[in-house]
């Protein structure tokens, strides 16, 4: 099977490396971070925003999408891509974290999942079948399995059954995935807090065969020096030639790590969640804007940065916006955080490139040090 993954670089020192995906709608560089637009748009910000950001490739959310506005209704306008707006690679997850996060609404079986919608509570399935035939309409470049995530603590049975499960479903969506349409497909390992659990995971996913693998379940409750210790061992068991991507990870100091650790892409809903709330991510580490010593203060939010937000607009100013719960708050801010996050990534592909990559993670703790 040919890998969409072309690997360039790998660091001298660390396990940090530089490659790029292919997808239909273009080819991204890696490490990478995906901003999250879970219901088709990347909250307070538009296509046009992301272009300006540089942002490559952003990720939606299958089950959001299922339950409104439908993927049929949307394969009908012409796919994802036409009814946002968005040009670029769209990467779908399969719904698998948002009915483990229902918890009480959803009941699990070897079938699928039986949900009761937490829009008008109406009963929904989705199965591994139904999770690639919504990712299929919707037209997304990379197309996640559906996966059973694991609660934390777990024990060792409730692991290895979830994970055998989550194997058995991958399977299914690999089988019923149309192969024409170049859609990828990412599997995505399970394991738990276990390591041996995660090696037999990745060797069932192996075993199936996909374009791409996720280390899924992780960043979900435990200490961040145990989430480290398992991406590095399952970044390791993974093949060389496919992107290994860390699903829902992180904060910045995240990002570092886990690039240290070999991972090549990233999402996560912190830089716009965060900044909707008044929380800014900066080079010196994070702002809190809403701060009374922020009142007149005539700086922008870090000196250090270029984006629109920075150049044209004082602490002082996003105080008054965001205390005054003006919508253009949430504008500015999610476009520094934004900014903050894909400048980041840019920095470490090009530390990886020059092979600086140890020196560059030691300088990013410095700064935040200062």
């Amino acid at each position: 099977m040919t890998s969409p993954f072309t690997l360039h670089k790998t660091s001298t020192n660390c396990a940090a490396r530089r490659g790029e995906v292919k997808t239909v709608h273009g080819t991204f560089q890696t490490p990478i971070f995906m901003p999250v637009g879970t219901q088709a748009t990347v909250k307070a910000i538009t296509p046009a925003d992301l272009k300006t950001l540089e942002a490559q490739i952003i990720l939606a959310n299958t089950y959001h999408l299922f339950l409104r506005p439908g993927h049929e209704l949307i394969r009908e306008l012409g796919g994802l891509h036409k009814f946002m707006g968005w040009d670029g690679p769209i990467l779908t997850d399969s719904g698998g974290f948002q009915i483990f996060s229902l918890k009480d609404l959803a009941k699990i079986s070897e079938e699928g999942a039986d949900f009761k919608s937490h829009i008008d509570g109406s009963m929904k399935f989705l199965s591994p079948e139904k999770a690639i035939e919504i990712q299929e309409a919707l037209g997304s470049d990379i197309m996640m399995v559906l996966d059973t995530c694991i609660p934390y603590p777990a024990t060792e049975k409730e692991v290895i059954d979830a994970t055998n499960l989550t194997s058995r479903w991958a399977k299914r969506c690999r089988d019923i995935q149309n192969r024409e349409s170049g859609q990828l497909l990412f599997g995505i390992v399970q394991g738990g807090m276990y390591p041996h659990l995660r090696e037999m995971a990745v060797e069932q996913l192996l075993e199936i065969g996909f374009d791409g693998y996720a280390l899924g379940g992780l960043s979900v409750g435990e200490p961040r020096q145990e989430m480290y210790d398992l991406t590095e061992h399952g970044a390791a068991l993974l093949p060389k030639e496919h992107a290994k991507y860390v699903m829902g990870v992180g904060t910045p100091q995240d990002l570092v790590e886990c690039v240290y650790r070999g991972v090549d892409m990233f999402d996560c809903v912190m830089p716009t969640r965060n900044a909707r709330n008044g929380m800014l991510f900066t080079s010196k580490g994070r702002l809190v804007i809403k701060n009374a010593r922020f009142k007149s203060d005539p700086l922008p939010v870090d000196e250090s940065c270029d984006c629109y937000t920075c150049r044209n607009f004082s602490r002082a100013y996003l105080r008054h916006l965001y205390t005054s719960r003006e919508i253009l708050s949430s504008h500015l801010n999610t476009i520094h955080n934004l900014h903050y996050f894909v400048g980041l990534m840019t920095d470490i592909r090009q530390a990886i490139d020059e092979d600086r990559f140890p020196r560059f993670r030691q300088e990013f703790y410095a700064k935040l040090e200062q």
